[in-house]
């Protein structure tokens, strides 16, 4: 209520200090701002045209009449037959859409059903980015949206922003950390050549060999992951035998 009496207070000094006549006053309102319909050098506007809304600004030590289409955040549009004005939001409120519904909130307080608490229900996170109240996924203590979790119920285990009961397939439980980590796998290169044949003493043949070939091993499986399968191997060969030399014959 304040406001339009403080209009009001404006308007009486301003009509003491000037406005002699109707003539007068016209030329005056065709040099106010945009969007006032009356207005003093001293204090700005002092009322506004149909639909736009009254607002004092900090000029200084001053403050000053404006006329705005919205009304700036911190602030909410009330409307009324003499006078549309601009009314600060409640404390906690960093912006609102009415004097009892908040649409923002303060660092430090979360947003739930229209009003700003320090504290979210049951069943709730306070996600500090968005200042709001969160519905959690089932099994989720603290969660940034209702699909990204960030600590899960201490039964379950954690994977990428979901909790579960057991983990999927391709990872195993680390139960310290209460974490699905990734199975590791054995990993091998790939096979060298065949080496050249050579005979063993205990082989009746004189002909006959072996011959061998391997592969490096890359990576050790962990547990659960799949094993190595053999990294060398062993055939048995034939042994070319040299020409003899025309001396020989």
């Amino acid at each position: 209520m304040w406001i339009p009496l403080f209009i009001w207070i404006l308007h009486f000094i301003n009509l003491t200090k000037g406005l002699e006549n109707t003539r007068g006053s016209s030329s005056v309102s065709r040099l106010c701002p945009a969007g006032c319909a009356t207005c003093s050098a001293l204090n700005g506007c002092l009322s506004c045209i149909p639909r736009l809304f009254f607002h004092l600004e900090l000029d200084g030590m001053r403050q000053r009449g404006t006329c705005l289409s919205s009304c700036p955040r911190g602030y909410y549009g009330r409307r009324s037959p003499h006078i549309s004005t601009c009314t600060r939001c409640k404390v906690d409120c960093a912006s609102c859409f009415s004097e009892n519904f908040c649409t923002h909130c303060h660092p430090g307080h979360f947003l739930f059903q229209g009003k700003c608490a320090n504290s979210c229900p049951y069943g709730l996170t306070g996600n500090t980015v968005l200042r709001e109240c969160t519905v959690c996924s089932t099994g989720c203590e603290v969660c940034v949206r209702r699909n990204m979790c960030v600590r899960c119920r201490a039964d379950l285990y954690f994977l990428q922003g979901q909790c579960h009961l057991s983990c999927p397939t391709g990872f195993k439980p680390d139960v310290q950390l209460m974490q699905c980590v990734p199975k590791v796998h054995c990993e091998v290169g790939e096979w060298t050549g065949w080496s050249p044949c050579v005979q063993k003493r205990s082989m009746r043949s004189y002909r006959r060999g072996q011959e061998k070939r391997k592969r490096q091993l890359l990576r050790s499986p962990s547990d659960g992951g799949e094993p190595c399968s053999h990294v060398s191997e062993i055939r048995k060969c034939v042994i070319k035998m040299r020409p003899k030399s025309p001396s020989r014959l």
